[in-house]
């Protein structure tokens, strides 16, 4: 029951970081110069995966809270894509890319998020299909 009413806060947060992740990476690709000027070092691959993955977020999130069966897979597929992003931007910085440190903080929140969300959305699902209810 506890686990379950996590899983729901957890696809709510999943739906609005999802809608806020599209805004944001939105304005930062289609707003024109001046809102590329004020994200200063903009890594293009980053941006990029964070803007189509607001879209797969909110359908995660809304899967999450319809119990849809798909929904624990599709929060693993975020975060291990998440953390392959993050292990790409790594080896950009590494190889001495132009970045803003506040993306390192980004990643790191995201990456955690989705592998909080996997892990609590896999075990909801292991507990189901036992013919029990998480907890």
């Amino acid at each position: 029951m506890k686990s379950e009413r996590m899983l729901k806060w957890l696809a709510i947060a999943a739906i609005a970081f999802g809608a806020l992740t599209v805004f944001s990476g939105g304005r930062a690709l289609f707003g024109g110069m001046e809102a590329r000027a004020e994200l200063g070092n903009i890594v293009p691959f980053v941006l990029w995966f964070n803007f189509l993955a607001g879209f797969v977020y909110v359908l995660a999130g809304a899967a999450l809270l319809l119990a849809k069966r798909w929904a624990a897979p599709m929060a693993l597929f975020l975060a291990v894509s998440t953390v392959l992003v993050f292990l790409a931007f790594a080896a950009y910085i590494v190889t001495g890319g132009a970045y803003e440190a506040r993306t390192v903080g980004a990643l790191s929140l995201r990456s955690l998020f989705w592998i909080a969300v996997a892990l609590a959305a896999l075990r909801a699902m292991k507990a189901t299909a036992a013919g029990s209810s998480p907890r």
